[in-house]
């Protein structure tokens, strides 16, 4: 474990001076939401029954929780990227953990995640979101939210492992921006085809996002719901752990093994 934990640290620190040399990336992951909370709420959400800040106030814990998926796309095009410059098969030469390069790459993001939510939340603040809820609520929420995009990130490591290419991996995350719209992250799922919204409700998505607004006091929980969205706070937790004990050793072994 002391070995696992010197090595993961030493690949964190390496994925974070990645991202420090990388800036543009950074400030384009940490505005796009900001663009797209502004879009959102003040262009689609005029079409919409839930009027202005009410809707503003639904949006934010959404586009939270959808950023949190985007892991998916990040992991995924990152570890391709290593995986077809060589810089994978080089690590696995070197006396290192086998866990410590995926833990490394999913821990540096979210660190990355977590101070880019920052000026997102402020974005929210100044558009009239605001926590309702109790402090602890509000830091149980913040929690929830980087544990799914913890698990989201392993997600896209093994897919990035698998796909060992950065064009590919590329075209496949992009198909991940689907995952949001399938949910409740920009509109309620009540008024939904029955079948439709049957799979809003399955999709992790809806369950983080409804957790979330819980939390925050922001809407209360829907009558009716799915089981993961009429119990969002267990159904995230529920989620989240079965996205890390499926992902998590698929990474850490594909890695390992490589090619093969």
């Amino acid at each position: 474990m002391s070995m696992l934990a010197y090595d993961g640290t030493a690949m964190l620190g390496r994925q974070l001076l990645r991202l420090r040399n990388n800036p543009g990336l950074l400030i384009l992951t940490q505005t796009m939401p900001i663009s797209m909370l502004l879009f959102f709420g003040y262009i689609f959400g005029s079409a919409l029954a839930v009027p202005g800040e009410a809707y503003r106030a639904f949006l934010v814990p959404g586009l939270l929780v959808a950023t949190a998926s985007g892991g998916i796309m990040a992991g995924m095009f990152q570890a391709a990227q290593d995986t077809h410059r060589g810089v994978t098969n080089r690590f696995r030469t070197l006396p290192v953990s086998r866990a410590a390069v995926p833990l490394g790459q999913a821990a540096a993001d979210l660190v990355a995640t977590a101070a880019g939510t920052v000026p997102f939340l402020l974005a929210g603040l100044a558009v009239g979101w605001r926590v309702e809820g109790s402090l602890s609520a509000a830091v149980g929420a913040f929690g929830l939210l980087m544990l799914f995009r913890f698990a989201c990130t392993w997600a896209g490591i093994y897919l990035g492992l698998l796909t060992r290419n950065e064009e590919a991996a590329g075209q496949l995350g992009g198909a991940t921006f689907l995952l949001p719209l399938l949910s409740s992250a920009y509109i309620p799922t009540s008024g939904l085809p029955g079948w439709l919204r049957t799979v809003a409700e399955w999709n992790p998505i809806s369950a983080v996002a409804t957790a979330l607004r819980d939390l925050f006091g922001n809407t209360p929980v829907s009558e009716g719901a799915a089981w993961p969205v009429a119990h969002p706070v267990a159904g995230s937790l529920l989620w989240c752990a079965v996205l890390l004990g499926v992902f998590v050793p698929l990474a850490v072994r594909r890695y390992a093994h490589g090619e093969r």
